[in-house]
């Protein structure tokens, strides 16, 4: 059963039905697939009609297919598919894709655009476009790829869209003309309504809510606790001093106050403490030893040289005779 093509609605420009009427097939099939359900998938290809009507006029022709389908893909009902109960033919695994490489997939095969035409419907750089449909063609477990189930898919696709129920088909065709007639859309006053159609006791109401904000707002500035002479309802106002506390410090002991101590650790190592004051010689006596300069090393326990005169004959200069001579009364 082959469904003719009906005449162009009256008031739609013959392009435009021209347009629709062509992409009426791959349309269904790709949202079909992409959302996972029939009924959503004719769903959201009406609303991308309905959304191109009206933005066709102002649209170059040869971009046109363009923006048709980044309306397809962009209606809400694409946005999550349903899952397939029981996986029967090769695109009913589709589901276990991610939504852009299965769109991305489906702009390839159901579509029947380019590799640049898609990565545009998409709005990614070709180079992203090919990866997506690199992730999205069948592959076997150890990461082959798959031809003979990508053939699979391509030829149920390409036979759901030669194939769809004669039904299916009339009610697509008999939304498309009811889009480019501008049926069942609500006019402009039932989608504003006017002021007369306004119950009469809002405005009223509005007032009274407006009146007790102002009311309401002016209350909290109001000195309820004092009176207008700057005394409390029950009296004068009484200002103590309070009481002086104990300093912080006073509550903690000397040993608590040094193990809190931020240099806690170098004053528990006296050595260290010492080592570390003593840095910069210890640092100038390695870059000597490093450069191979002999630096003497005094020793530990030097001799207290005393201030005494050299004895005469220890050192050669009189005979012991003459030294007992001279000693002599």
């Amino acid at each position: 059963m082959s469904v003719s093509p009906a005449a162009p609605a009256p008031g739609a420009p013959p392009a435009l039905s021209a347009f629709l009427r062509g992409v009426e097939r791959r349309g269904a099939v790709l949202a079909e697939l992409q959302a996972g359900d029939a009924a959503a998938g004719d769903a959201a290809l009406v609303g991308a009609m309905r959304r191109f009507r009206d933005e066709a006029r102002d649209t170059p022709m040869a971009v046109w297919p363009q923006r048709f389908w980044e309306l397809l893909l962009a209606q809400p009902q694409l946005q999550h598919r349903t899952a397939v109960a029981v996986a029967i033919e090769a695109t009913d695994r589709l589901g276990e894709l991610g939504s852009g490489p299965r769109a991305a997939l489906l702009l390839r095969v159901a579509a029947g655009l380019s590799e640049e035409e898609a990565a545009a419907v998409l709005a990614v750089g070709l180079p992203s476009y090919r990866l997506a449909l690199q992730r999205a063609l069948p592959h076997h477990a150890d990461g082959r790829a798959d031809p003979l189930a990508w053939q699979q898919i391509r030829e149920q696709i390409h036979r759901r869209i030669k194939t769809l129920p004669p039904d299916r088909l009339v009610r697509l065709s008999s939304a498309r003309e009811a889009v480019l007639r501008g049926d069942g859309e609500p006019t402009q006053a039932a989608r504003a309504p006017t002021a007369s159609a306004r119950p009469r006791w809002l405005l009223p109401l509005l007032w009274t809510l407006l009146a007790l904000c102002l009311l309401g707002l002016a209350a909290t500035f109001w000195p309820w606790g004092t009176g207008f002479e700057g005394t409390a309802a029950h009296g004068p106002v009484r200002v103590e001093p309070l009481p002086e506390a104990d300093s912080p410090a006073s509550r903690y002991g000397e040993e608590l106050a040094r193990v809190t101590h931020r240099d806690f650790a170098l004053l528990a190592d006296p050595q260290g403490e010492a080592a570390a004051k003593d840095l910069e010689f210890h640092s100038w006596l390695a870059a000597q030893q490093a450069a191979g300069i002999n630096v003497p090393t005094p020793p530990a326990d030097a001799p207290v040289e005393e201030n005494v005169a050299p004895s005469p004959v220890e050192h050669g200069i009189v005979s012991e005779t003459e030294a007992e001579t001279a000693d002599a009364p």
